[in-house]
């Protein structure tokens, strides 16, 4: 297995002491499975190196000119249009992917270097010795690398069911792990990693980025409504548990709501108000946020970047089919259709709506380096999870439910709910999640769990098995999985057979 060798050399980045930039440090030592661990910082270092690897799956698709793993779970909902034929978005449109595409493999590798980072952090952390290092520093430290270990894993499980269960550094690069059941990681890896981290002391916030209390919380919230869904089914006492951590998280958290969308794509704003856990970018270092020249309509000239992709960009359907005044679907909310050219100082006009969420004002008429982190989850998010999973555990929606839902609704300048009934509420939480979470890599995962797609043209809730996209392709039980990536297979058969229809 090709990633999982890899895992052998998974090495941790050695940054410098100060917290508030703990990922915009330039590494100044490695560290191996062999080092020694004989100071507080280097204890800090092996935790800070479990976070490195989501920003290797922003950083780009090799041989895809404009293309992204973030594009992957974009493309398949058919909720989006791509300008550029590079990023493999036709076998995407068209379902016709296998398991050489675009973006399948640097997933794959990605989260799994991310588990060796983190299966060396809490192999070597508790071993460390040092002064200024007591017990509950440690604890917590493992805390950090526990949650990132479970967040790739969850990836991993929801992208392809079962994979290779890697819970120790690799002594050799003799690796030839089977398959172990999506069931069977949510219970031995994610759901203890998470439990294990709930009891730490980290604060509910971290304005640096690291790992708080409210990112473990509501990752664990993410968890068990996914494990209560499909394809788990785990039922109602999973619902309960999501709904117990969400809440947590909405009372406990101290995070707020901001009051204007566009709050969201100011730098000074990471890791602050609604934010709960953002991958880290800095435009100071090589590490810039890509989404905003991604993202950028394709060759419009509006920008200072030599490069406007257009890789991503809402389908009409879905556009039009926000309500009538619904201010996400104004101009230059979530999405725009013009902008004054840093180039000319004219404006241009588009052919449709691209996205607003990744723009980062600053970078594209000036520094072509964005400074915008890239959000794993959010109060929105946490609100609205809350609404679905106690509306499943209850049986109805309670009255924290409707507010949340409210809440969503009032910044979108949407008239309030009132009663509705267990079916009609939970439609109308998904709705929100639709327009409020489009194109944060949430939309495909939600399709999973719930088995249903909202069709943009009736508005109705299609079954996901039998949905046919507004470009004519038609989801089966093959779109229930990612492949397993072929250069894998190739090294290591115990992972086949490969997931149905590949």
């Amino acid at each position: 297995m090709k990633a999982t060798k890899y895992i052998a050399f998974a090495i941790a980045a050695l940054f410098t002491s100060s917290c508030k930039s703990f990922l915009e440090e330039n590494p100044t030592n490695f560290l191996t499975p062999d080092s020694d661990v004989s100071s507080a910082k280097v204890a800090r270092a092996f935790a800070n190196a479990s976070y490195q690897n989501f920003q290797g799956v922003l950083a780009g698709q090799n041989s895809s000119y404009g293309g992204n793993t973030w594009n992957l779970m974009e493309f398949m909902t058919g909720k989006s249009n791509s300008d550029l034929g590079q990023t493999g978005f036709v076998n995407f449109q068209n379902l016709s992917y296998n398991n050489t595409s675009f973006y399948i493999d640097t997933w794959w590798q990605q989260m799994y270097l991310g588990i060796g980072a983190c299966n060396l952090a809490i192999q070597k952390i508790p071993t460390i010795s040092a002064p200024g290092l007591s017990d509950a520093d440690k604890t917590n430290l493992m805390a950090e690398a526990r949650t990132m270990r479970a967040l790739y894993y969850f990836y991993l499980v929801r992208m392809y069911g079962a994979v290779p269960k890697v819970t120790e550094t690799p002594k050799d690069l003799n690796l030839s792990v089977p398959r172990t059941s999506a069931k069977e990681i949510y219970d031995g890896i994610i759901i203890p990693d998470l439990l294990a981290a709930e009891k730490s002391t980290l604060p509910w916030k971290d304005p640096s980025g690291k790992v708080s209390m409210g990112a473990i919380k509501s990752l664990l919230a993410d968890v068990y409504l996914t494990y209560a869904g499909a394809a788990i089914n785990g039922g109602t006492q999973f619902y309960a548990e999501s709904a117990k951590r969400s809440l947590d998280v909405v009372q406990n958290g101290g995070y707020s709501l901001f009051p204007e969308y566009t709050d969201m794509n100011k730098p000074a704003n990471k890791n602050s108000g609604e934010f709960i856990l953002q991958v880290q970018y800095a435009a100071s270092v090589p590490s810039t946020n890509p989404l905003t020249a991604l993202t950028i309509p394709n060759y419009s000239g509006i920008s200072k970047y030599s490069d406007e992709y257009g890789s991503v960009y809402p389908t009409l359907q879905f556009y039009n089919s926000y309500a009538k005044g619904d201010k996400r679907a104004q101009e230059k909310q979530f999405f725009y259709k013009s902008y004054k050219s840093a180039k000319t100082g004219e404006t241009v006009t588009f052919k449709g709506p691209y996205i607003y969420k990744w723009l980062d004002s600053l970078a594209v008429n000036s520094t072509v380096k964005s400074d915008l982190n890239y959000t794993i989850y959010r109060l929105a998010d946490v609100e609205l999870m809350y609404a679905e999973a106690s509306n499943r555990a209850e049986g109805a929606p309670n009255a924290n439910a409707i507010q949340f839902v409210n809440n969503i609704r009032q910044r979108a300048k949407l008239a309030p709910i009132g009663a509705m009934s267990q079916t009609a509420f939970e439609q109308e939480v998904w709705s929100q999640r639709y327009f409020e979470l489009c194109f944060e890599n949430k939309m495909w995962f939600d399709m999973l769990r719930t088995r249903k797609v909202r069709n943009d043209v009736t508005g109705n809730w299609d079954d996901f098995i039998g949905h046919t996209t507004v470009f004519g392709s038609k989801f089966t039980e093959k779109q229930l999985l990612f492949p397993l990536p072929k250069q894998e297979t190739d090294v290591n058969p115990k992972l086949l057979p490969n997931n149905p229809g590949f």
